[in-house]
C-alpha cells in the first residue's frame, strides 16, 4: 500500500511541469492524475510512474481498471 506521505509528494510525470499533477489513490492499486487522467498502476507496492505506462490506461474508465493491475 502507498503511504500517505508518499502520496503527498508523488506527482504525475506528464503534468508536473505545467500543472499540479496531483494523484489520487484508487483501490490501493492505481494512481490517477487529476489533470490528465493518466492512470499509473501500483505493482508489488511500487508505483509505476512512467508516462508510457500512464498512456496505456488514459482512455480506460476508472471503474474498468483491473484490480490488481496486470504484471508485465
Amino acid at each position: 500500500m502507498v503511504s500517505a506521505e508518499l502520496l503527498e509528494i508523488l506527482r504525475c510525470p506528464n503534468c508536473v511541469r505545467e500543472k499540479e499533477g496531483n494523484l489520487t489513490l484508487y483501490k490501493d492499486s492505481w494512481l490517477i492524475c487529476q489533470d490528465c487522467n493518466r492512470k499509473y498502476p501500483i505493482v508489488d507496492d511500487i508505483p509505476v510512474m512512467l508516462i508510457d505506462e500512464g498512456d496505456k490506461w488514459v482512455s480506460t474508465s476508472q471503474e474498468s481498471l483491473p484490480v490488481p493491475p496486470p504484471a508485465k
